[in-house]
């Protein structure tokens, strides 16, 4: 294995900023709705955002310094003159606008327009939502933090969540549903991922009791040549290895039986086959049946 070793204060802030914004990915999406002064809206995308407390309910953003010019963005200078924001979430069905309004246009200029979203106005709050997102956030701006004033530098934005406004079309029994929603998250270059089909998939959260951990698993299973270190993950996230009797059950399994008798007496071959279908039992979601054919390739001689 090669490692390219790079020390940021010896590149280009522009082949910096691919490296981050490529390797930290995909990042969630937002829409910052704003308003300055005057009352002129500004509507601008942003992938530096996240949620960062739930109690107090805490969203940052961080609208970063021009790598070009070192302008600040509209954004920024918005919300200190009004320090309030709507953070709306961006799915699918709005990604393209969302792109469009990342436009570089004039200050005073209303994303909302040029970009077709719709305002609506916000109950506790001067900047208006979008009408068109699937969750709204109104906020009050409670810090702003300018990390330098060097091209490409970041600005976080704390905002504390004063009212959220849910599109009811993504609940599912009055709870939020990840696949109606359809996020959307940000990579590198030109490149978005979205959090439906293929590109979800759900990991068990570790049990509140403590999982074994890898390190308790059987050096043989450790070091499979077969299992990866995702399914040692999940394998560690068990609660305690499987009994004796548990073991000598699973040699009367059907398909255990079946593949016993095609390898006949080759052990390193039939304990290999083991890891093999114990993988897939693991994969469609049985850790404990997966966990226990691996006990049983141990007793193997």
């Amino acid at each position: 294995m090669k490692i390219k070793t790079i020390d940021p204060d010896e590149i280009a802030q522009p082949d910096l900023h691919s490296i981050l914004l490529t390797a930290v990915a995909p990042r969630p999406i937002c829409f910052a709705s704003t308003i300055d002064s005057q009352g002129k809206v500004n509507l601008s995308p942003f992938s530096y955002f996240n949620v960062f407390s739930s109690n107090p309910p805490v969203l940052i953003f961080s609208p970063a310094r021009s790598g070009r010019d070192n302008s600040l963005k509209h954004s920024h200078q918005n919300v200190k003159e009004v320090p309030e924001v709507v953070i709306n979430i961006v799915n699918y069905p709005i990604v393209e606008q969302m792109s469009l309004s990342s436009t570089g246009y004039e200050k005073g200029v209303n994303e909302f327009v040029k970009s077709g979203l719709t305002e609506v106005p916000s109950d506790k709050v001067k900047p208006p939502r979008v009408g068109e997102a699937p969750v709204s956030f109104e906020c009050t701006v409670t810090d702003i933090i300018e990390l330098a004033e060097t091209p490409g530098a970041g600005n976080l934005i704390l905002c504390k969540v004063e009212m959220i406004h849910i599109n009811e079309d993504y609940l599912t029994n009055d709870q939020l549903d990840t696949k109606k929603l359809d996020l959307v998250g940000r990579m590198g270059g030109s490149w978005y991922t979205r959090s439906n089909g293929d590109s979800l998939f759900e990991i068990p959260k570790p049990i509140r009791t403590k999982g074994i951990g890898v390190d308790a698993l059987p050096e043989s299973i450790r070091e499979s040549e077969i299992l990866t270190g995702n399914n040692l993950g999940r394998l560690g996230n068990l609660e305690t290895l499987p009994t004796t009797e548990e073991v000598t059950t699973i040699a009367n399994d059907d398909e255990l039986r079946m593949l016993a008798k095609k390898i006949n007496s080759n052990t390193t071959e039939h304990k290999k086959q083991l890891h093999w279908l114990a993988q897939r039992i693991l994969e469609d979601g049985d850790t404990a049946k997966a966990m226990t054919i691996l006990m049983h390739a141990e007793n193997l001689s």
